[in-house]
């Protein structure tokens, strides 16, 4: 079956987002892959952190963009099948009478008579959801169009053809109109109550007391009578259309006729079944009828109101869903990291502080030697190099960090300590943070592998160096969660969590 879409043009989309979403993974991977050639050789980087993937996102772009498509196909509305839909709504009988006599087509009400009743019989069943409602026409004789139905697209179609030649018979027989519309809703059981609604401009050539009598048995049959006007009082000539001219309508002897709306009988009619009656000299006739039957009392009914394409995007959205959620999971796997003695709860600042620790260009040849060093992961070479930039006379607080740093990959952070020291008093607030940082991290890892006073020293100077550095940068992730590991390690042991004091910043 050919699957029909509610959005088609959505569908050229669908191989752009794919391709954007692969280009997203691929650009990401390789910022990464540039961020970690910077923190050193690759076996460094996995020695740091063991679970911390290099390999290219292939996978992952496979899911996110089988997802990507999933996702937008769905969002195209795909539909295929057939479904029966099923309307459920209350509403009242009611039988629209349209005077579809010759004198309907007069032009004191513009365009006419019969578009100006069609207009408001439209705006009627606009409003009238949930009614059943069934046509007559009328003139001479009087004609059932439709029976009661809810079907709105029948009634539509009987409006649009509606003219004087439906009847064909000269006249209008209003006694007539209200038997037969008043036997139309008796035709049928219902809980619902009824109602038949006249629309004419009240020219009839039958007896007033036939309809008087009619209007009066529609009355005891509980059917509501309403009965709207159409027309002037000054009235109207009648344009008959030809195939070869317009002329105006003449009677037996040749005169112009000259039709006039008739307010009194359809007043009378109105009275006798205790109905409303609508003149029409009033403005918006459609609200008035429907107020006029705001009382009637409605049956709950549903109906099939026709058969449509059955939506089926859930069958895409469901697999779009579920590549996310894999795609997550298997992240969150790959981001699992093992166990390792005492720099395990620490990985994530390590490699924080790796990345921080890139440094910067320095003053001296052996402070440009070491930054080269440091990035080709000769770590203990980098050191030295740095020693001999400040043996010879570079004693700027960045350098002091660079030796430091380098003193920590070098596995020597005892030995770092001083040089952190004095560049986290620098004036650079960037630098300070950075020397706090690693500093912290020196001590404790010192408090995680020593014990009982050592331990509860180490892990207070570990507190305090974060203390100042989160005073800094309060809102840096890996700062908090290695200070409170910190304050864990030293409740843990028993010896308080209140850090060190914390020093100046």
């Amino acid at each position: 079956m050919i699957p029909f879409f509610d959005h088609p043009l959505l569908l050229v989309a669908v191989p752009v987002i794919v391709i954007a979403v692969t280009a997203l993974l691929v650009v990401s991977y390789r910022r990464r892959a540039a961020r970690l050639a910077r923190l050193g050789t690759a076996p460094v980087v996995q020695r740091l952190v063991p679970a911390l993937s290099t390999s290219p996102p292939w996978w992952r772009a496979l899911l996110l963009g089988a997802a990507a498509a999933a996702a937008g196909i769905a969002l195209a509305g795909p539909r295929w099948g057939t479904e029966t839909t099923i309307v459920r709504s209350s509403g009242a009988d009611v039988v629209l009478a349209l005077d579809a006599s010759l004198s309907m087509l007069a032009t004191d009400e513009r365009p006419n008579r019969l578009e100006r009743m069609k207009l408001e019989a439209r705006r009627f069943l606009a409003a009238a959801e949930g009614d059943r409602v069934g046509l007559i026409a009328f003139a001479g004789r009087s004609y059932i169009l439709t029976p009661l139905t809810v079907d709105r697209g029948a009634l539509e179609l009987f409006l649009d053809n509606l003219d004087p030649s439906v009847v064909g018979q000269a006249g209008s027989s209003l006694a007539r109109t209200i038997r037969q519309g008043t036997d139309l809703l008796l035709s049928t059981n219902t809980a619902a109550d009824r109602a038949l609604v006249i629309m004419t401009d009240g020219e009839s050539f039958d007896d007033e007391e036939e309809a008087l009598a009619a209007a009066r048995r529609a009355n005891e049959a509980g059917v509501t009578l309403v009965v709207v006007g159409f027309g002037t009082p000054d009235g109207s000539t009648i344009p008959v259309r030809t195939l070869q001219a317009t002329s105006l309508k003449r009677d037996e002897n040749g005169d112009i006729v000259i039709t006039r709306y008739n307010p009194e009988l359809l007043r009378s009619i109105a009275s006798a079944s205790d109905g409303a009656f609508i003149d029409a000299a009033a403005t918006d006739k459609a609200t008035r009828i429907r107020r006029a039957l705001a009382t009637l009392r409605r049956e709950q009914r549903q109906a099939a109101s026709g058969r449509e394409r059955r939506p089926q995007f859930q069958l895409f959205l469901i697999p779009a869903v579920l590549l996310a959620m894999l795609d997550t999971l298997l992240a969150e796997r790959r981001g699992r990291r093992k166990p390792a003695p005492a720099a395990a709860a620490t990985a994530a600042s390590i490699l924080l502080m790796m990345s921080l620790a890139a440094p910067a260009s320095a003053h001296a040849d052996d402070g440009r030697d070491g930054d080269r060093l440091f990035r080709e992961g000769r770590f203990r070479e980098a050191a030295a190099a740095y020693e001999r930039a400040i043996a010879a006379g570079d004693t700027s607080a960045r350098m002091a960090y660079n030796y430091g740093t380098a003193l920590i990959a070098a596995d020597r952070a005892d030995d770092a300590i001083g040089a952190l020291e004095r560049a986290a008093s620098a004036r650079d607030l960037e630098i300070r943070y950075r020397a706090l940082f690693n500093l912290g991290l020196i001590y404790l890892n010192r408090g995680r592998r020593l014990q009982d006073e050592a331990a509860d020293q180490a892990l207070s100077a570990a507190s305090d160096a974060y203390k100042r550095a989160l005073r800094l940068r309060p809102s840096e992730l890996d700062a908090k969660w290695n200070y409170e590991l910190a304050l864990r390690e030293q409740d843990r042991r028993g010896g308080g969590g209140g850090g060190g004091g914390g020093g100046g910043g």
